[in-house]
């Protein structure tokens, strides 16, 4: 994060940012610090710890190292929402960044909601249900923005493409509070789910016989991991890979516990966001490489490896 707030297209030394926060710097550089990049390098943090968690979560609940929090139709839906905003001409002028969000948040509950809705019968929630279900959902989903893009000018359709792929270009306190409050909200209701995610990859009917509600804590999981991928999609876009790795990454060294699972994974999301926002901004100074990009350049190649470690451990079991 001291790095992030120092380099840019207009690079800070140490002893300038030390001035700005003591509040002696040089005006323009307390714009820039205060008012641009320390916003900004905050969300970053909260928005990739959001999304290591989500994406812990969702493998804890799906029992399978290959889930991502998008599975459940969040991020497709939200992405819909969002381009509806767009498409209407109301995600523009004063107030449009705050309608965004809000368009996105609610396309992404309304996809949930309707996920859930399909995997629940008179026998429970399935699992593999709701995973089908919400790969069919966010299908669906990218269907309709297509649709959308090809109905609306190449002004707006330049916005829609730009924002699907993510960006923290808009950060300012207000989103800042917004993430920060959600990440603290997501923290509180997991970390007393640590005990039951750990018997949930025993397998349901395991948990059921050690007392746990497995209907209603996979109700909860996905509340859970909707509201906190909702929230993420509307303030900053679909950014790819980083619930799916980083939970990886933190088993290498942690183990699949999720007592220290969780918490450790949520700080190297923030961290690994924080660096990818970084590299997003200065590879291409003064312009930028949209965030989605820079997360799929840096977690497709990991992934990759990772899936020859993996094929070459079963091979040799």
């Amino acid at each position: 994060m001291t790095l992030a707030v120092s380099f840019g297209a207009v690079p800070l030394s140490a002893g300038e940012v030390i001035a700005v926060l003591g509040g002696r710097g040089d005006p323009l550089h307390e714009t820039l610090l205060l008012q641009l990049r320390l916003p900004r390098v905050l969300l970053a943090a909260a928005i990739g710890g959001l999304l290591a968690l989500t994406g812990a979560l969702s493998q804890g609940m799906f029992r399978n190292p290959l889930a991502d929090p998008s599975l459940i139709g969040v991020t497709g839906g939200a992405s819909l929402g969002g381009a509806i905003v767009l498409a209407l001409g109301i995600g523009a002028g004063a107030g449009g960044s705050l309608i965004l969000s809000f368009g996105a948040f609610v396309g992404g509950l309304i996809a949930t909601g309707l996920v859930y809705r399909i995997a629940r019968s008179a026998e429970g929630t399935s699992v593999s249900t709701l995973l089908l279900a919400g790969v069919a959902i966010t299908a669906l989903a990218g269907a309709l923005v297509s649709i959308l893009e090809m109905t609306v000018d190449s002004s707006t359709l330049r916005q829609v493409a730009l924002w699907r792929l993510g960006s923290l270009a808009g950060a300012d306190y207000q989103s800042l509070a917004l993430a920060l409050g959600t990440l603290a909200l997501v923290i509180t209701l997991s970390l007393p789910l640590r005990q039951l995610l750990n018997a949930l990859s025993l397998g349901e009917a395991e948990a059921g016989h050690l007392g746990y509600d497995t209907q209603r804590s996979k109700a909860l999981l996905t509340a859970i991991i909707a509201g906190g991928m909702g929230v993420t999609v509307a303030l900053a876009g679909a950014i790819a890979f980083v619930g799916l790795v980083v939970p990886h990454m933190v088993r290498l060294y942690s183990g699949p516990e999720h007592r220290s699972l969780l918490p450790r994974c949520t700080l190297l999301g923030a961290l690994i966001l924080v660096l990818a926002d970084l590299l997003s901004r200065t590879l291409l100074a003064p312009g930028e490489i949209p965030l989605g990009i820079v997360t799929a350049l840096l977690g497709v190649p990991y992934f990759l490896v990772l899936l020859r470690h993996y094929q070459a451990r079963m091979v040799m079991t």
